[in-house]
């Protein structure tokens, strides 16, 4: 069993970034296979998930024993997600081509990654408006909330188009069925929509990585080399995730999806590079701008910082590239204090 240490080395950082900041690592780990290391798409998805199937219990287990995860949930996605990993498997086995299975393979993981750099950028949105909203409402994380009311067929078709994403790509588990979570049930607490996603993904991530043990795409050596680099990088990521600056990493992030995913689709390099310069130019700014606007003016005030100027001069100079910079400054230093000032309200409630 040969292990190679560059895949080693690549899979420490995506093992690190996962445990940092909750992102799925098939998002990251599958399309470095590919481009980086020239893997066998089928076999680099079929390692990465048996990979995941023994990274995501380590996840589930804690929020398990924390009880944050929601067993009703869990049960209809399961019963959707489960006979749909199976079956992207052996839809994707049916092309037969082996050519045409690596053509397919690339572009179905290029199109699941702009859907998940999407999902992160909506799932921040919704973030936002959840948290702006239980600011206005002055609640207690304590009161008693109204019981959820589970609703069967929507959960059930989660389940299945994650299901098949993870079958034929090994991207989904971690960050489509979790936006999906947030828009069928807004109700639910941040820790139950992670613990409740993450145990989802255990069974989904094992059916799909059985279903490519058995059509004999996976490779021992190379799922080996991947957890070797991997697990302990998980284990320090989750210790540091609390000091993370999250509000700059995840950008950073959804800028990799989308620069990974426009080079699987084969978009030729003079015209990939003109296209991610002007998307940093405009999206960084303009998320800067939404994601300021989604504290409210309390909060700025107690910062000391000016809540209409942050969001004009990011909005507006967004258009002629100046705003990137402004919003690199928004996110490094004025973001920061916005959290910390929300935290102090958040303890200190009537003063707020």
């Amino acid at each position: 069993m040969h292990i190679d240490l560059r895949i080693v080395f690549a899979a420490a950082i995506v093992g690190f970034t996962v445990g940092l900041t909750g992102m799925g690592g098939g998002a990251l780990m599958t399309p470095i296979l590919l481009i980086f290391f020239s893997i066998n798409p089928t076999a680099a998805v079929s390692s990465d998930l048996v990979a995941a199937m023994a990274m995501k219990p380590v996840g589930g287990g804690v929020h398990i024993r924390r009880r944050t995860v929601r067993w009703d949930l869990v049960r209809w996605l399961c019963i959707g997600s489960i006979p749909a990993a199976f079956g992207g498997v052996m839809v994707l086995q049916q092309v037969g081509d082996p050519v045409a299975i690596e053509d397919a393979t690339k572009s179905l993981l290029g199109i699941t990654l702009l859907l998940a750099a999407a999902a992160m950028v909506f799932k921040s949105y919704l973030q936002g408006r959840r948290s702006a909203a239980a600011r206005r409402a002055s609640g207690s994380p304590h009161d008693v909330r109204p019981p959820l009311r589970v609703r069967p067929i929507p959960t059930l078709l989660v389940g299945v188009l994650g299901g098949f994403l993870v079958g034929l790509t090994s991207v989904g588990s971690g960050s489509i069925i979790i936006v999906c979570l947030m828009l069928l049930y807004p109700s639910l607490r941040g820790a139950e929509l992670v613990g409740t996603d993450l145990v989802q993904a255990i069974p989904l991530v094992s059916a799909a990585a059985l279903a490519h043990i058995l059509v004999g795409d996976f490779q021992l050596g190379l799922t080996a080399t991947i957890l070797i680099g991997a697990l302990p990088a998980v284990w320090v990521g989750a210790r540091m995730s609390s000091k993370a600056p999250d509000g700059l990493i995840r950008p950073a992030l959804v800028f990799v999806l989308v620069a990974t995913a426009l080079k699987l689709l084969g978009l030729p390099t003079p015209l990939l590079g003109g296209t991610l310069v002007l998307f940093a130019l405009l999206a960084l700014p303009i998320w800067g701008a939404l994601d300021a606007a989604g504290h409210p003016e309390p909060i700025w005030l107690r910062a000391g910082l000016d809540r209409k100027n942050w969001i004009r001069w990011q909005a507006w100079l967004a258009p002629i590239g100046i705003g990137f910079g402004v919003a690199i400054a928004y996110f490094a230093r004025a973001r920061p204090q916005l959290v910390a000032a929300s935290l102090i309200a958040r303890s200190d409630p009537v003063s707020a």
